[in-house]
């Protein structure tokens, strides 16, 4: 069954599931990590990461009211480029979701660890349930956990900006000297790290073929979310600079800090409810899109056609959501076994983000129609991605193995998307004549 103009996203729920998507974790632990890296200085990796996202954020949406399609990135490299970069994109994507789970999810249980204790059994128990909750939420389809996100949406909203309103009358200048305590070059390594903070522009391009009307509504959704993450992050980080101080580097719940300062230990209860729906949101808008860009992959024979159901839209991609719920629970396991640093998980995820950004904006200035802004914007987002992966390090080396392993299931296997592709080619160039 497909979606009509009726039952798909509307502007506001597909704002909610982007805004979800990158307003996520980051903003309740990131401000504290990029603070301990570069000090007062981190407030201009965030401020520059705010700017990327405007070139990068039209770029994915211009593509995605121009060729709606379940495999979002992954269709857009594909039409640009071809099935084995399609086929790269695709498995970055897919699995950097099951290795992102854990790390997100950890940091909703570093803060009910802060209010209940527990210490690491409870991160772990947090991440579990998390999982489960959010898979079981997207099993019930689209217009489900959209209504969902649309909701959190809201409320998280309302509680970043109280929580910036409590704590701004706190504040000191004094604590943005010495500004780079750390020299110039650690707002490189800040850079990086925050890159997750703003991941999510690509995971909702999965979505596009799901809104009502994708050629209208996917630029306003994108714009809301913009606007909204932009102010959003750089207060929540500003506000933690001047008000935490030195201290904003140590701090493992610095949104709790915050609140603690302007309304007693008290608000901690509040900051933890906030953290909870912040990663509860963010998951939800990746396992929505990881399903359904696992499903097209499996239509595309970039993996097994297995997972192919549900790759329509307005469909429940069952199987592909499956796949990646126990894949989460795979690399958590391992993550807990090994005891994997979050930094270093971080940057092995942002680096496969990093690599998908990159391979989408370049398809962008291929398919994007010359002369125009949104190809002009895809130029810049192409040019600033490629230095992103250039600061990710070699933390990169994660995602190009997944990149190779890629290519070689791709050299194996006996697939046969020639007539896939053209079956699902002029439904995608219907729109290529959108604005």
């Amino acid at each position: 069954m497909t979606a009509s103009s009726s039952s798909g996203l509307s502007v506001l729920q597909g704002g909610a599931l982007t805004t979800g998507a990158v307003l996520g974790t980051g903003v309740i632990s990131l401000p504290a990590v990029a603070a301990g890296l570069a000090g007062p200085a981190s407030l201009i990796a965030w401020i520059a990461l705010v700017a990327l996202s405007i070139p990068l954020a039209a770029t994915f949406a211009a593509l995605g009211s121009r060729y709606p399609d379940t495999g979002g990135v992954s269709t857009y490299a594909r039409l640009a480029f071809g099935r084995r970069a399609a086929a790269v994109v695709g498995w970055c994507f897919y699995l950097a979701v099951p290795m992102g789970a854990a790390p997100a999810a950890a940091f909703a249980g570093g803060y009910l660890s802060d209010l209940l204790g527990g210490g690491r059994r409870t991160e772990v128990l947090t991440i579990l349930v998390l999982i489960v909750l959010v898979g079981t939420t997207n099993a019930f389809g689209i217009r489900v956990s959209g209504r969902v996100q649309l909701v959190l949406a809201a409320v998280l909203v309302v509680l970043l900006v109280a929580a910036i309103a409590v704590a701004l009358p706190q504040a000191d200048l004094d604590h943005l000297t010495p500004f780079a305590p750390h020299g110039w070059g650690a707002i490189g390594s800040a850079t990086a790290v925050l890159v997750w903070a703003f991941a999510g522009w690509e995971a909702v391009s999965s979505l596009s073929a799901d809104y009502r009307s994708p050629r209208r509504d996917i630029p306003r959704a994108t714009a809301i979310a913009i606007s909204v993450v932009g102010v959003l992050y750089v207060g929540v980080a500003a506000t933690s600079v001047l008000v935490l101080g030195p201290a904003a580097g140590n701090s493992t719940a610095p949104l709790s800090d915050l609140l603690a300062t302007g309304l007693g230990e008290s608000a901690r209860i509040a900051t933890t409810v906030l953290a909870l729906l912040l990663t509860i949101g963010v998951m939800n808008a990746y396992f929505a899109g990881g399903a359904r860009l696992g499903a097209a992959l499996g239509r595309d024979g970039a993996l097994p056609a297995w997972l192919t159901r549900g790759s329509s839209a307005g469909e429940v991609p069952l199987r592909s959501l499956g796949a990646l719920v126990g894949l989460c629970l795979i690399s958590t396991t391992v993550t807990v076994a090994v005891g994997v640093d979050l930094t270093a998980a971080l940057l092995l995820v942002t680096g496969s983000f990093t690599l998908v950004y990159v391979i989408g904006s370049a398809a962008a200035v291929r398919l994007l129609p010359h002369g125009t802004w949104s190809h002009r914007g895809a130029v810049i987002a192409l040019i600033s991605t490629l230095g992103l992966l250039w600061m990710t390090g070699w933390h990169v080396l994660w995602a190009l193995g997944v990149a190779a392993a890629a290519l070689v299931y791709d050299a194996v296997t006996d697939r046969r998307t020639s007539s896939l592709t053209v079956a699902s080619a002029p439904e995608i160039a219907l729109d290529r004549t959108a604005p």
